[in-house]
């Protein structure tokens, strides 16, 4: 296989070597002379003057025909349109046969071949029917001014929307004219040359220059007429109140208020709940501390694995949960109003409604800052069930306040919040039973790694209630019951309480986001780009209020990049790389993973090798009793480039920063593998995957001769 691509490389140096050896010989060089060329533009030059008007009708056919069946060189037929017919008369000419043929183009589309090119080209036409729902003729004017998609794609693409044939001809008229216009001047530059030295005159330098500029340009426009739209109606304060105006304390917000400070801008932080949000008071603090109790308990459980007989542990449910509010006030004061008040931040709690693009009313008092950052989280997400009023369902807000053990406990939802305080409360004694509707937990993560999760959970006594539908709640004789739909058939499972874990929804009412005019994307989240910008530029957004990773460390990291542009738009921006957000499922093993799962890698067709290693091979993990799970990467085929990393097992939550860091950097298995690890720690089994995809990809040829060699060596 290496073989057979170093003889195309070689070929495809050959090759042009020849015809370029071949064209020297037979004197072919000496056509393309400068001299030799203007001969022939001066002839073409005098049929077009002395048949200007054939000339004319004979270059618009022939631009229409290509351009309306797509084919390629339009940049060159325009460069020709102004170095033959001059500035006006070739943008002229230009201007309309190629709005002309990108109509063709649309009609062909649209009409011939709408099925194939949907299946061609659907990915892409996603993101053109949300443009043009969204801002109609103005997207394709966009696209048409600042093509982020190639002219022809436009063309196709469009066709088969539901635009309107009228509209995409005026708008390609009018929003290809500038780009015309630049290269018929480029063209009539051209048309000027008449020895080498011409090519660095000032004009036709200045004609290249335009060209180069122009994108820029555009591209700086049409950010002008969209600040004038969507800014259309509010005047903007003479002064302000702060640099930044933070909604939201949680991560997000936190960061984005610290940051801000430490730059040394004005920042008021307006709360109205409790500071630190969801991750300190109701998420990933007690959680995490709810889970290593449940994990001593487990531990005393299963000493035998550790070569004790029988360890006793006594406990009472209460006292567990009263740890984890002190393990809460035990971090609270990181985040609290007294912490950032010293550090500078103006802190208020109330509140906030924004009613301009730059002011914000707390309570009735009017705020304005240059930029605003809305950091509104979200909170669970409850079904409307039949009867889910009548009773108080629990969800990953409000489970902190139990103090009496449920004996039963139905969970619904089997994500990642379900199964971990799904096997928590098992392992505190409730009899738990997980709910899902599809045919497995953890749907999101690859089912070979969601399954060593399953397993657990199973072998601790939880039943795994999988392709499930939840119709309603209901009670008979004082007992609740959750009634589910399977393979046609009602079951009931009785409950002492519901916890209801299916995900988070995002919170945009209640702060003006929508009555201000605040773009919201269909999964009902504030709609924001790489730089965490919203429609409105100075209004900025982070956390769970805007991610589909709805994670804490994402939301700080959204929070510090909203704050570095909202304090330095409209001169700079930093964008958010999405290309290595790592996450875990704190379950016994936990599950964690950075970049593509196999599933993902599937659906959107790229080519993968994927490389395993078994904790069951790992030292550390046998002398741990810890030998569930693996390693496993995916990688580019061929190349220890990797495209994503998947652990379940101890500790997978810490093991994946490697991964993380490798992908964030470009580094790839090779790095990996020479990096010394510790022995022993679990860390190695990043080690040994690299040494498996080392050993998978390893030279035949090369060990061959090896062999020889050493044989040779030894005398043999």
């Amino acid at each position: 296989m290496a073989a057979s691509k170093s003889a195309r490389r070689w070929w495809l140096l050959l090759i042009p070597a020849a015809l370029l050896l071949a064209a020297w010989q037979f004197g072919w060089l000496q056509l393309l002379t400068v001299a030799n060329l203007k001969v022939q533009q001066q002839a073409l030059n005098g049929w077009v003057s002395a048949n200007s008007w054939l000339a004319a009708g004979v270059f618009f056919v022939v631009y229409v025909a290509g351009t309306a069946a797509s084919l390629p060189g339009a940049a060159v037929m325009t460069l020709a349109g102004g170095a033959l017919f001059g500035l006006v008369e070739g943008t002229l000419l230009v201007s309309f046969a190629s709005a002309i043929g990108a109509t063709g183009a649309f009609l062909i589309s649209r009409y011939l071949f709408r099925d194939s090119l949907r299946k061609r080209y659907g990915k892409r036409l996603k993101g053109f029917d949300d443009g043009i729902a969204r801002d109609g003729a103005f997207y394709l004017f966009s696209l048409r001014l600042v093509p982020a998609v190639p002219y022809v794609l436009v063309n196709l693409i469009a066709g088969l929307t539901s635009l309107g044939l009228f509209t995409f001809y005026w708008v390609s008229q009018l929003g290809m004219l500038p780009g015309t216009f630049a290269f018929v001047y480029a063209g009539t530059q051209l048309a000027t040359v008449e020895k080498l030295s011409d090519v660095l005159s000032l004009r036709l330098i200045g004609a290249f220059v335009l060209l180069g500029l122009l994108p820029l340009l555009l591209r700086w426009i049409m950010r002008w007429i969209k600040r004038h739209r969507v800014y259309a109606g509010h005047r903007k304060p003479d002064t302000f109140d702060y640099n930044l105006i933070v909604i939201g304390a949680g991560s997000g917000g936190l960061v984005a208020a610290y940051l801000g400070n430490a730059l040394k801008a004005k920042v008021a932080l307006i709360e109205r709940a409790a500071m630190g949000g969801d991750c300190l008071n109701t998420g990933c603090v007690p959680s995490k501390t709810l889970i290593r109790s449940a994990r001593a308990l487990a531990d005393a459980e299963n000493s035998a694995q550790f070569g004790i007989a029988r360890m006793q542990a006594t406990f009472e449910f209460a006292q567990v949960m009263q740890h984890v509010r002190d393990t809460v006030g035990r971090i609270a004061p990181h985040d609290s109003v007294e912490r950032y008040r010293a550090l500078g931040v103006d802190v208020m709690t109330g509140d906030a409604r924004i009613v301009s693009p730059w002011e914000v009313e707390v309570d009735g008092r009017r705020l304005s800052a240059r930029s605003l950052i809305v950091a509104t989280g979200a909170r669970p997400t409850v079904p409307s069930l039949p009867g889910v009023e009548s009773i108080e369902v629990l969800t990953s807000d409000n489970v902190w306040q139990l103090r009496e053990l449920p004996s039963r406990l139905v969970v619904l939802g089997g994500g990642p919040i379900g199964c971990e305080l799904g096997q928590c409360f098992a392992r505190f004694g409730s009899q738990v039973t997980i709910v899902e509707k599809y045919s497995r937990l953890l749907v999101h993560e690859d089912a070979d790694a969601a399954a060593v999760v399953e397993d657990r959970l199973r072998a601790e006594g939880i039943v795994l209630a999988t392709r499930h539908t939840a119709l309603r709640v209901e009670s008979l004789d004082g007992q609740s019951r959750l009634v589910c739909v399977i393979d046609g058939s009602e079951i009931a499972l009785p409950f002492d309480r519901l916890l209801i874990a299916l995900g988070r929804t995002p919170t945009i009412e209640g702060f003006g986001l929508r009555e201000l005019g605040i773009e919201i994307n269909p999964h009902n989240a504030v709609d924001a780009d790489a730089a965490m910008r919203t429609n409105f530029p100075n209004i900025l957004v982070c956390g769970d209020v805007t991610s589909r990773y709805q994670f804490t460390h994402v939301a700080s990291e959204q929070g510090w990049h909203a704050a570095v542009n909202g304090l330095l738009t409209p001169w700079w921006s930093l964008r958010l790389s999405q290309k290595a957000i790592p996450w875990a499922t704190f379950t016994s093993p936990e599950l964690a993973r950075v970049g593509l799962s196999e599933d993902e890698a599937r659906e959107q067709d790229v080519a993968f090798e994927v490389s395993k290693f078994a904790f069951s091979d790992s030292d550390r993990a046998v002398t741990d009793a810890a030998t569930e799970g693996f390693v496993k990467v995916l990688t580019v085929p061929g190349k220890d480039t990797l495209l994503g990393a998947c652990i379940v097992g101890e500790h997978a939550g810490e093991l994946l920063a490697e991964f993380v860091l490798a992908m964030r950097h470009g580094l790839g298995l090779g790095k990996v593998l020479s990096t010394i690890h510790i022995y022993p720690t679990l860390s190695e089994a990043n080690k040994r995957v690299a040494g498996e995809f080392k050993r998978a990809h390893a030279s035949q040829r090369l060990l061959g001769w090896a062999q020889q060699f050493h044989a040779w060596r030894r005398g043999g």
